[in-house]
């Protein structure tokens, strides 16, 4: 079993992808950037982007009957990774114990010259 999950209250698919897939189980969730689904506007810095991405990703989890607690693992993925300092003082605010498995990774350069991206995975 494979269904898109779709909400008008994060950013919509800008290519051939969907915004999450519930697999029964689990609900994979793709990369969100910071993008205001109600004006496309993007904040500015790392911890009002950090804090934005972690919105759309709420939003989505909503759609799906979710919420962040059922969250499993995350990737965060930093434009430098010395924003990561920033980005994780609004990470830990967001996600609580037991905080999900996590990898971060500094790349080369994200959608939209964007500081940061989040996907996740979330169990039922």
């Amino acid at each position: 079993m494979k269904n898109i999950v779709s909400t008008d209250k994060a950013p919509g698919a800008i290519g051939p992808y969907s915004q999450a897939i519930d697999a029964g189980a689990f609900v994979f969730i793709s990369g969100q950037i910071p993008v205001n689904p109600a004006n496309g506007n993007i904040p500015e810095g790392i911890k009002a982007q950090t804090a934005q991405s972690i919105a759309n990703i709420k939003a989505i989890l909503a759609a799906a009957g979710l919420s962040i607690e059922n969250v499993v693992k995350t990737t965060v993925f930093l434009a430098d990774m010395a924003l990561f300092g920033e980005m994780n003082e609004v990470y830990a605010q967001e996600f609580t114990a037991p905080f999900p498995a996590r990898s971060a990774v500094a790349v080369r350069e994200l959608p939209k010259q964007v500081l940061v991206e989040i996907e996740v995975i979330a169990t039922r």
